[in-house]
């Protein structure tokens, strides 16, 4: 029989990747499909893996041709598919197992066209995280949209997050070009062409970022990447011009191509061999003189800065401009200038503002007195002792020195009620990576936390900073990795919780919740974990839901009420857990399950914890199964191979210097060898330093002197004193010669960051993407 579903996955020079990518395709819920594979002339030992699996899953077929590119492999795959539907996948990257029958399913209902869905970042250095050129198109489901409903549609440029009607795809014909960025032109026409399509928040796709930077996007500045994507921009271009209709989308698309592609162009200029700079210049003004005028008013004022560098053909300027830039100038960037007998008004000190004859006019250097915001960050959330909330963080005013004769006021506002706090005020690192008093603590103590309790609404932070003449104020923002991140909840009394975290406006907020639905505790035997908690009055017959937001799937259990009735208990039990692995996320192998009680009402309430600090944790059969929190602080269950868990972390004076310590449990007899691993700039290839290792009470420890992980050979970024000189991750590798980056288990991420200086610089453990990433600076 025909099957429902053809992918097609052509392939080169991916031998390292193409396994699991095949491998996820195989694991698809979606069981009715064809997988054509294209050999696209590939000089490695990819053909063989994919002939391997050809073998042994009969839906996976190879059809050969000589290398002529991504584009003209695919449509060699498209000419050989057969089914109903049509799909792309890149051969290093991976596809969530429930992905293709969620966008059929939805194709099912709505009659769209083609349908999208949400994709995830990933490599072994930074974990997952999500895309950030796909957050606002896949912000929440829209079904049967279209781009000119939903602008946000533009910036959906990839294939391969998509099933397209194979119907629709012959109707229109496409084809992808033989150049790189190929991708553009096709997706934005099918927006154009669909009658409506179907966009999913749901991640389906995975989309691999190599450290060796060898794929296609990220070999960004060589000059024949560069006509590529030039080429690319202008058939995107062409296909909106002169429709009155598409005005919105028209601007959007050359508000886009500004940002990431004209922005690329720009940078490139950093890189360039001399030879290359004069057709780079030609390059970059084909594009920009097709890009809007308006369009390029509205940039930011540094890409400003650089287009009129382009139209004076100043190669020199625009060199530094990409150098400052490129070296991460604009993270924390040079403080502004006055200007000359002018104290009162300010310019940005970047390359060209002290030219004595500058290709740029002057007035593209000021500094509008609106780009001077407060800037804020929360570094450190902690409960004291007495039950007060300590909160650090900082605060300035964005491109200004902060001197000590300024000022600086913090209230907490309850129900829009202001309350002043206490402020201590510290040297802390600046935007601009100078130490500065740019540090802050307020406490709030038990009586303030108590007022919560009269109002519905979170309470916030209010910031208010003088400097100088500049008065500035402003929510307190900028939650950093670590405590801020996993803030830890607390009793304030005997039925109030109060969790602090990201509000809905991405303030950091306190929010107050009262008798509410909570786990109290977790016991432990040898096939189950039993729950135990109290249930809020108004859940009626409660039942605990177990659901798998990634899949859609949810199960209900029945609880076990004690006491007045609303103290309860459930037991999970582990073994059919196990048994049914088949893992949410392709590249953890990891799969996630959330807590609600529900009640006969149907009233619903995610489980709170508000049990001890710990996780608990079931090692079977090779899975290990973890009950612990999320970042809000609710319960969580995680399903995955065994990656040991980091549960403590200190740094304690040792016989050659300060040491950093990691500890976490023994779930299995295997002996691990713990290293601290660095990825090598713009390589695959990586240092390992070995830890010391010691083992007692089931439980193991790494051990390593800071001063040894303190590289000799990297010299300091003058443009950002802010970059890591070095970035390790902590790795376990097993008996057979397997490494799997050890697991910052989330209470102990409510407890990170920990810093300490040593011999010049500072060293900072931090979570990252679930993994423990030791900053060097």
């Amino acid at each position: 029989m025909t099957p429902r579903l053809s992918v097609v996955v052509p392939f080169y020079n991916v031998g390292d990747y193409i396994g699991d990518c095949l491998d996820s395709i195989a694991r698809q819920t979606w069981t009715d499909f064809e997988a054509i594979l294209v050999d696209d002339g590939s000089p490695d030992n990819s053909a063989e893996i994919a002939r391997e699996f050809c073998e042994r899953d009969p839906r996976f077929r190879i059809v050969e041709q000589e290398n002529q590119g991504l584009g003209p492999a695919r449509n060699t795959g498209t000419r050989h598919a057969q089914g109903e539907y049509l799909t792309f996948v890149d051969s290093d990257d991976l596809v969530t197992r429930h992905g293709f029958e969620k966008l059929i399913r939805t194709l099912d209902r709505t009659g769209s066209s083609f349908a999208a869905g949400n994709a995830r970042r990933f490599n072994n250095s930074a974990g997952v995280r999500p895309s950030w050129i796909h957050r606002l198109p896949f912000a929440r489901d829209r079904v049967a949209t279209h781009v000119i409903e939903t602008v946000d549609l533009i910036l959906d440029r990839m294939v391969w997050n998509k099933v397209y009607r194979r119907s629709f795809w012959d109707e229109y014909g496409y084809e992808f070009p033989a150049i790189r960025y190929e991708d553009y032109p096709v997706t934005l026409k099918a927006h154009l062409d669909a009658v409506t399509v179907d966009a999913l928040a749901v991640p389906v796709y995975y989309w691999r970022e190599r450290e060796s930077g060898e794929s296609i996007t990220q070999q960004k500045f060589q000059l024949g990447n560069l006509e590529d994507r030039v080429h690319s921009a202008e058939l995107v271009m062409d296909l909106i011009e002169q429709q009155d209709t598409l005005r919105e989308v028209r601007r959007r698309v050359h508000s886009h191509l500004t940002q990431i592609d004209m922005l690329t162009l720009m940078m490139a200029f950093g890189a360039a061999p001399p030879e290359e700079e004069q057709n780079l210049l030609k390059l970059a003004r084909r594009l920009m003189d097709r890009l809007d005028d308006s369009v390029l008013a509205r940039a930011h004022s540094y890409d400003r800065i650089q287009h009129s560098a382009l139209a004076a053909g100043d190669i020199d300027l625009l060199r530094r401009l990409a150098q400052f830039r490129n070296d991460g100038g604009l993270r924390g960037g040079a403080r502004a200038l006055t200007r000359p007998g002018r104290p009162w008004q300010f310019e940005h000190n970047y390359p060209g503002v002290q030219d004595p004859r500058s290709s740029v006019p002057k007035d593209l250097y000021r500094l509008p007195m609106k780009d001077l915001t407060l800037a804020t960050s929360v570094q450190q959330v902690r409960w004291l002792e007495d039950g007060t909330l300590s909160v650090k963080g900082t605060a300035e005013i964005r491109h200004l020195e902060t001197k000590t004769s300024s000022s600086l006021r913090i209230a907490l506002v309850i129900g829009g009620v202001e309350t002043p706090l206490a402020v201590r005020r510290f040297d802390a690192t600046d935007t601009h990576g100078d130490p500065a008093l740019v540090g802050f603590e307020v406490r709030i103590d038990k009586p303030l936390l108590a007022q919560l309790k009269n109002t519905a609404a979170p309470a916030h932070f209010m910031i208010r900073m003088k400097s100088g003449r500049l008065r500035r104020f402003g929510k307190l923002r900028g939650q950093r990795p670590g405590s801020p991140g996993w803030p830890p909840g607390s009793w304030i009394d005997a039925t109030s919780w109060v969790q602090p975290g990201p509000g809905k406006d991405g303030a950091f907020v306190l929010r107050k919740m009262v008798d509410y639905c909570r786990l109290s505790s977790v016991e432990q035997t040898a096939d189950a974990l039993v729950l135990h908690g109290r249930v809020p009055a108004e859940i009626e017959e409660p039942k605990l839901r177990i659901s798998r937001p990634l899949a859609g799937q949810d199960q209900l259990l029945p609880v076990t009420l004690a006491g007045d009735g609303r103290d309860f208990s459930v037991r999970i039990p582990i073994r059919p857990i196990v048994e049914d692995t088949n893992p949410d996320d392709p590249f953890t192998q990891r799969t996630t399950w959330a807590f609600r009680l529900v009640g006969s009402n149907q009233e619903e309430k995610l489980l709170l914890w508000t049990a001890d600090s710990q996780a608990a944790h079931h090692f079977d059969r090779g899975r290990l199964v973890s009950l612990t929190r999320s970042t809000g602080g609710y319960v969580n269950l995680h399903e995955a191979p065994l990656r040991l868990p980091a549960e403590a972390a200190e740094i304690v004076a040792g016989d050659n210097g300060k040491e950093l310590h990691v500890s976490g449990p023994l779930l299995d007899g295997d002996e691990y060898v713990f290293h601290w691993r660095r990825y090598l700039d713009d390589s695959d290839d990586h240092l390992d330093l070995e830890c010391r290792r010691s083992a007692g009470d089931g439980r193991w420890t790494a051990a390593m002197t800071l001063a040894d992980l303190i590289p000799a050979d990297v010299v300091t970024n003058s443009t950002d004193p802010l970059a890591s000189l070095a970035d390790w991750i902590l790795f376990a590798v097993a008996p057979d010669g397997s490494a799997h980056a050890v697991q910052c288990e989330p209470f102990l991420s409510t407890r990170l960051p920990i810093e300490a200086g040593l011999n010049g610089h500072t060293v900072t453990l931090r979570p990252h993407s679930g993994t423990l990433h030791l900053e060097v600076r």
